[in-house]
């Protein structure tokens, strides 16, 4: 008569050792983590001397990887007008070196008959600062006073290093050779994206990860195209408008001044800075008084206040808003591995990794030193929503009891 009762500890041992499971899991979750953030780390601060050692190699690559993701949605447009796929690689990586070398030649051009006129604009800036020192007599005693003072006598040595020209001379053909090489490489891989796209699409074994790294590469030459292309448009606003102020105020050559303003506005915060310093030597050295030589670079100042707090953030929009610290960092970091180039390129890189980070994942750093996953959605959890579509959950992992 009398029934069984339905025993209750195996149940609760089960989930004892599912609960046991799941924190050894965690741990060594954790543990991975902490591994693969000390190799981040690691790679990081390696990555440069790599990087600037094997910059013949490295540096044509990776420009040639940011000229194919400029250049691919040209060369699409392209090939959907009936051009081949070899054609439309071509015309597309013309059209770019075209403008480039055009934006050279208004640039350098006039800066070549200006660069005889440097001893000339020097005295006058000598003659500026000597009429400024006459209102600064106490300042000029001062000085006269800590020099008896310091009483310092010395020889100075003064080793003779090479001309700028026979710099240029020694860096020509090193540079002709990496332009080159981008070139060469971002027709090679402009012309293979059809390739690409095909074995990233059919080369996977789940139909799911093809399609996830199908519209992650999508995302990313689409962001990092219309970044560039957009601001390219921007600059070349800039450079327009600067050429109208500078014809406008009798500036000598106006075309020259709006493509230096263009080509620098691509470098953040730096490229302004450098602009308004050669304008302000430029106006001090041919202007009559330092007031007059000073209004170019107070007007180009105005102008790029409103183009960047206002015009650029406008036509941008949150979507490609980006940290002005980690833009400050990807400049240096880049800038101190390849110079001019990893400057230019520094922008675009930060771009295309922001965009892999959003697709794949942000690391949670400060959370992960509190205790928190190293990502939002850590793997454990992953696995328990995959468990959940296939009826398999850590609870339901134990042997099932006969």
């Amino acid at each position: 008569m009398s029934e069984a009762l339905p025993e209750r500890g195996p149940d609760k041992a089960g989930s004892g050792g599912a609960g046991r499971r799941r924190a050894f899991a965690e741990q060594e979750l954790r543990l991975i983590s902490s591994l693969v953030l000390l190799l981040a780390i690691g790679l990081f601060l390696a990555l440069p001397f790599v990087l600037s050692i094997g910059s013949v190699v490295f540096l044509p690559l990776v420009a040639a990887i940011i000229l194919t993701i400029v250049l691919s949605p040209l060369a699409d447009r392209l090939s959907s007008l009936g051009l081949p796929n070899i054609l439309a690689s071509l015309v597309s990586l013309l059209v770019l070196l075209g403008f480039v070398l055009l934006a050279l030649y208004a640039v350098m051009r006039p800066a070549v008959s200006l660069f005889d006129r440097i001893p000339e604009m020097v005295s006058r800036i000598e003659e500026h600062f000597s009429r400024l020192q006459g209102s600064f007599v106490w300042l000029n005693r001062l000085n006269e006073q800590l020099a008896d003072i310091s009483d310092s006598e010395g020889r100075e040595v003064v080793l003779a290093g090479p001309s700028v020209i026979e710099q240029l001379a020694f860096a020509t053909p090193s540079v002709v050779l990496e332009v080159l090489l981008t070139l060469l490489m971002a027709f090679f891989i402009i012309e293979a994206r059809i390739r690409m796209r095909r074995r990233i699409l059919l080369d996977r074994s789940n139909f799911g990860a093809s399609v996830k790294a199908a519209r992650v590469l999508r995302a990313v030459q689409d962001k990092v195209a219309a970044y560039i292309l957009t601001v390219a448009l921007i600059n070349t606003g800039v450079g327009i408008v600067v050429a109208a102020g500078a014809w406008s105020m009798g500036v000598e050559a106006p075309i020259m001044w709006g493509g230096l303003a263009a080509l620098l506005n691509f470098l953040p915060y730096v490229g302004p800075l450098a602009m308004i310093a050669l304008l302000t030597l430029f106006g001090l050295g041919t202007a009559e008084t330092p007031l007059i030589g000073l209004i170019p670079a107070a007007a180009y100042l105005g102008l790029h206040t409103v183009e960047s707090n206002v015009i650029t953030p406008s036509i941008l929009g949150a979507r490609f808003t980006m940290n002005p610290v980690m833009i400050l960092l990807a400049l240096s970091y880049f800038t101190w591995i390849w110079g001019v180039a990893g400057a230019l390129l520094s922008v675009p890189i930060l771009l295309t990794l922001t965009a892999l980070v959003e697709h794949l994942g942000r690391p949670n750093l400060i959370g992960f030193i509190f205790g928190e996953p190293l990502f939002a959605t850590s793997l454990l959890e992953m696995h328990e929503a995959a468990g959940r579509e296939t009826g398999v959950t850590a609870e339901t992992e134990t042997p099932a009891k006969n």
